[in-house]
C-alpha cells in the first residue's frame, strides 16, 4: 500500500486548545502550566496522550506505570509533548460478572477521552484481555493517529520440573483434583508457580492472542507481541513506540489507513497460525465494525481453514510465550504466511512500512517452537465456523485445542439451563451423563449472562474424569478463556436468551457435530423446533439499571462482535466547542 504523509508543519488539533492568546486558549494552557510545563511546549508540537490501563486491580497491567515512563522518554526525544491519561481498565481476573461486559464501556470511555481532550495522537498502553480490543476500538472510532504498546507476557511458570501455563494449568489441575489425581495441598503449592513475574498470561491465551492481533493488523511495531513483560527489550519497545507516534502525527497516519480489510484478513490467518483464542473472533469483528469494515464469520472460516497451526504453545501445544519470543516471535509467523501466499504483503503498519518489509529478513531460531508446516499441530488451524439448525447464525470451535476423535460426534444432550444450574448438577453422582454425551449450556451469551462469560469450557463431571476421560463435546452460547482447551463449541448464535434454537434443547435430544463439514445439528424436525420455539417464554428478566441496562438494551450478538448497536463506524474526533 502506498501512503502519502501529510505536509508538515501544519496546525494540529491540540492547538484549538493551546494555540493563541484568546481567553479560552489561556484558560486551557494556563491550568496545564501549574504542573511546571514551560511555555514553548505549547508551540504547536504534537501532544501525545499515553492512554494507560494500569491498575493495581488489573494484575496483568500492574507494571504499565513504569512502562509509561519509557513511552514518555520516546515522545520527548522525538519532539512531542507526552501526557499520561489513565483510562478504564477491565481486568479479566477480577471483574464480575465478567470483564467482557465492560469491554464496550471501556471502548466508549476511551473514545470520548480521545475526542474531548487536546491530544493529536495516542499510545495505547494495554495488556489484559479486554484492554487491547477496547482501546483499539476507541481509537478506531476517533481515527486519531494511534500505536499499540502491550505489557508483554509473564515469564514461564515452573512446578516440579514442568512448565506451568497460566490459565491452562489451572484448568488441568482443577480437573485433576476432581479426578483424585492431585491433592489440594499440591494445587496450592502450584499456585505460587503460576504467576512469577509481571505481565499477562504466558500461554497463547486471549491477552497474547490480542497482542499478536494488534501486531498482525499493523497497529503495533514489529516484534511487540511476544517480548516478556520484565525483559529490558519491552522497555525499549515502549520507548521507540513513543518516538514513532510523534512522526505518525506529523504524517497523519491514522487507524483507518492501517486497519483495512486486508489487514483484518492478515490477522485472521495469523490467528490460525498461532492457535489463537476464539475470543479474537468477537474482538476483531467489533474492531472492524468501528472502522466500517464488513467482517463476518464466513471470513473467519474461509481465511483460516487452510492455515496450519505452527506455533507450539499451550493450550494447543507444549511451550510458552517466553520460548516464542526467543524463537523469533510473531515476525517469523508472518514471514511464513507470506512465503505460503497467505499474507497481504503490502498491508501498511504503524512503522510507515509494509508488513512484508518488516518481516522478510527474520529467522526462526527454534523449529520446535515455531514448527515447519509439515510438522504443524494441525494442518487446518484457524477457527471453524459451524452452522446448522442449532446455530443458524453460526458458532465457533478451535480445532487446534480440540480432540481429533470428537471432531465428528453424535451424542445425547445433557442440558444446563444456566451456569447456576450447571454448578448445582455437575458434581452429582446421580447425574445421567457419560463421556458419549454432549454437554449443553444455555443463557450465557451477551444478553443471557449478561456479558458472555468464559464458562463455555465446562469442567467434566467427576465420575467421567475418574475414568481417565479428559474431553467431551460441550456446546454453549458462552465464550471460553483463550488459555482453555477441549472440543468446545462456543458463541452459538442466536443465543438462548434471544430465542435461538439453543433455548429449546432438552435432555435426551440427539446432537450431531461434524467439524469437517462445518455442521452443528439438532436431530429434530423443523416442525418440532418451530413448535418448541412457539412455546418458549424466555428466561425471567432480572431488573437492571445503569450500565447494565444500556448493555442489555444495546449489545449485539456474538456473531457480529457483541458491540453496541449505536457505536458502529468511525465517527471521528472533531474538536468540541469550547464552552468557557
Amino acid at each position: 500500500m502506498t501512503f502519502k504523509p501529510a505536509e508538515w508543519p501544519r496546525k494540529l488539533r491540540s492547538q484549538e486548545w493551546y494555540g493563541g492568546t484568546s481567553r479560552d486558549n489561556i484558560y486551557h494552557r494556563g491550568w496545564l502550566k501549574n504542573q511546571g510545563y514551560p511555555h514553548d511546549l505549547f508551540d504547536g508540537r504534537p501532544v501525545i496522550g499515553i492512554l494507560n490501563t494500569w491498575s493495581e486491580l488489573t494484575p496483568c497491567n500492574g507494571h504499565l506505570r513504569e512502562l509509561a515512563e519509557k513511552v514518555k522518554a520516546g515522545v520527548w526525544e522525538a519532539g512531542g509533548f507526552p501526557v499520561e491519561v489513565p483510562v478504564f481498565s477491565a481486568s479479566e481476573n477480577t471483574y464480575r460478572p465478567t470483564a467482557m461486559m465492560y469491554r464496550n464501556l471501556a471502548a466508549l470511555a476511551v473514545e470520548e477521552t480521545m475526542r474531548a481532550q487536546p491530544i493529536d495522537g495516542a499510545v495505547l498502553l494495554v495488556g489484559c484481555d479486554k484492554t487491547t480490543p477496547s482501546l483499539i476500538m476507541g481509537a478506531a472510532s476517533t481515527d486519531l493517529p494511534s500505536i499499540v504498546v502491550t505489557g508483554g507476557p509473564m515469564l514461564n511458570g515452573w512446578f516440579r520440573g514442568e512448565r506451568v501455563g497460566s490459565g491452562t494449568a489451572l484448568w488441568q489441575m482443577s480437573e485433576d483434583i476432581k479426578a483424585g489425581k492431585m491433592t489440594t495441598e499440591d494445587f496450592l503449592e502450584a499456585e505460587q508457580a503460576m504467576s512469577r513475574s509481571s505481565g499477562t498470561c504466558n500461554t497463547m491465551g486471549t491477552a497474547s492472542t490480542m497482542a499478536s492481533m494488534a501486531e498482525a493488523l499493523g497497529m503495533a511495531l514489529s516484534g511487540n507481541a511476544a517480548i516478556p513483560g520484565v525483559d529490558a527489550r519491552r522497555r525499549v519497545m515502549a520507548q521507540i513506540s513513543g518516538r514513532r507516534i510523534v512522526q505518525m502525527v506529523k504524517d497523519d497516519l491514522k487507524p483507518s489507513d492501517i486497519m483495512t480489510k486486508q489487514a483484518f484478513e492478515n490477522a485472521i490467518r495469523t490467528n490460525g497460525a498461532i492457535g489463537g483464542s476464539t475470543n479474537a473472533v468477537i474482538h476483531l469483528m467489533a474492531m472492524a465494525g468501528r472502522v466500517g469494515i464488513d467482517l463476518t464469520l464466513d471470513d473467519w472460516d474461509r481465511l483460516g481453514r487452510d492455515v496450519p497451526t505452527i506455533v507450539n504453545l499451550m493450550p494447543s501445544g507444549k511451550y510458552l510465550m517466553e520460548e516464542f519470543f526467543y524463537a523469533g516471535g510473531l515476525p517469523v509467523v508472518l514471514k511464513r504466511l507470506g512465503e505460503a501466499g497467505q499474507l497481504h504483503k503490502d498491508a501498511l503498519t504503524v512503522s510507515g512500512e509494509t508488513v512484508w518489509d518488516e518481516v522478510k529478513d527474520v529467522r526462526n531460531w527454534n523449529e520446535d517452537v515455531i514448527l515447519p508446516v509439515d510438522k504443524a499441530l494441525t494442518q487446518q488451524g484457524g477457527i471453524a465456523v459451524l452452522r446448522g439448525n442449532l446455530a443458524p447464525s453460526g458458532a465457533v470451535l478451535k480445532p487446534s485445542a480440540a480432540s481429533p476423535a470428537l471432531m465428528k460426534h453424535r451424542g445425547r444432550a445433557v442440558v444446563f439451563e444456566d451456569i447456576d444450574d450447571y454448578k448445582a448438577k455437575i458434581n452429582d453422582e446421580a447425574l445421567d451423563i457419560d463421556e458419549t454425551c454432549v454437554m449443553v449450556l444455555k443463557n450465557c451469551g451477551p444478553k443471557g449472562y449478561p456479558g458472555m462469560a468464559e464458562v463455555g469450557n465446562m469442567g467434566l463431571p467427576p465420575k467421567v474424569l475418574r475414568k481417565g476421560i479428559t474431553d467431551m463435546v460441550r456446546i454453549s452460547d458462552a465464550r471460553m478463556s483463550g488459555t482453555a482447551y477441549g472440543t468446545v463449541v462456543l458463541h452459538t448464535s442466536p443465543e438462548a436468551a434471544r430465542g435461538g434454537p439453543l433455548a429449546i434443547v432438552r435432555d435426551g435430544d440427539m446432537i450431531e457435530l461434524d467439524v469437517a463439514a462445518r455442521r452443528l445439528h439438532l436431530d429434530l424436525t423443523d416442525e418440532e423446533i418451530a413448535a418448541r420455539l412457539a412455546e418458549w417464554q424466555g428466561p425471567p428478566e432480572v431488573p437492571v439499571d445503569g450500565y447494565a441496562r444500556m448493555f442489555h438494551d444495546h449489545v449485539e450478538g456474538a456473531d457480529s462482535g457483541a458491540d453496541f448497536d449505536f457505536l458502529k463506524g468511525c465517527r471521528g474526533a472533531a474538536v468540541p466547542k469550547d464552552s468557557h
